[in-house]
């Protein structure tokens, strides 16, 4: 399995922007595909975004849409998320996960490797 280590995470104003980055080693980084997820207290962990093994394709939940951006660079074993037009409501703990199974996009129980999670807190 892959280890993944989470960074980047920090206190924003809203409107903001923050880059996380989650570094990963330990397998071939570019047999995975690669998400954030990410956990409010109270709340169940959702799914923010992927992109796919090559970078070629991406993913993103209604609620980060048009504001985030997934990337990775396979060369660097690391992938990214550039948050924009931060709102409070996107405070939680992001998690980044990798996984091989390709048959959904979105499934928390596909993704076999998790960080330990980097806090994101946007104030009002």
């Amino acid at each position: 399995q892959v280890q993944l280590v989470e960074s980047g995470g920090g206190l924003v104003q809203a409107g903001g922007s923050l880059r996380l980055t989650c570094a990963a080693s330990g397998s071939t980084f570019s047999r995975y595909d690669m998400a954030w997820f990410r956990q409010a207290p109270g709340k169940e962990r959702e799914f923010v975004a992927r992109i796919n093994w090559s970078g070629g394709t991406t993913y993103y939940g209604d609620s980060v849409k048009g504001r985030f951006t997934i990337s990775r660079d396979n060369a660097k074993n690391t992938v990214y998320l550039q948050m924009n037009s931060l709102k409070p409501d996107d405070t939680a703990v992001y998690y980044c996960a990798a996984t091989t199974v390709r048959d959904t996009w979105t499934r928390r129980s596909d993704f076999g490797s998790w960080g330990q999670g980097t806090q994101v807190t946007v104030s009002s």
